[in-house]
């Protein structure tokens, strides 16, 4: 089974939770940032951009790096391959029941066109 950090995953989660949250880490993916420019096509204050800074700073998703005036954000990926993995952990799980699934309800259709009796 895999081992997760389940705090950590959390806070990444609800980092990611907000569609603005990921919007700024899909701006930060092509490049550092400033909250300024972060905060432009939300049409929402320093502030208010700062806030969601915050908390992706908490989930590790960002890191904020103070330079003169300028706040500049950078994408930190390594959280997004610990969620990646999880979700993977699940998504090979329910596609092993749902192949499984299909196989019974198959041998059924089979058995049923044969006349068979069922199992």
């Amino acid at each position: 089974m895999v081992q997760h950090h389940t705090h950590s995953l959390d806070t990444v989660f609800h980092a990611l939770a907000d569609p603005t949250r990921r919007a700024m880490l899909r701006r930060l993916a092509d490049g550092e940032s400033g909250i300024g420019d972060l905060a432009a096509p939300f049409d929402m204050s320093f502030a208010g951009a700062s806030k969601h800074v915050r908390i992706l700073e908490r989930a590790g998703l960002v890191r904020r790096e103070v330079r003169g005036r300028t706040h500049v954000c950078t994408l930190e990926a390594a959280p997004l391959a610990e969620a990646d993995q999880w979700l993977n952990f699940y998504q090979r799980f329910w596609t092993e029941r749902l192949d499984a699934l299909e196989a019974i309800l198959k041998a059924e259709d089979a058995a049923k066109a044969k006349g068979e009796p069922k199992a």
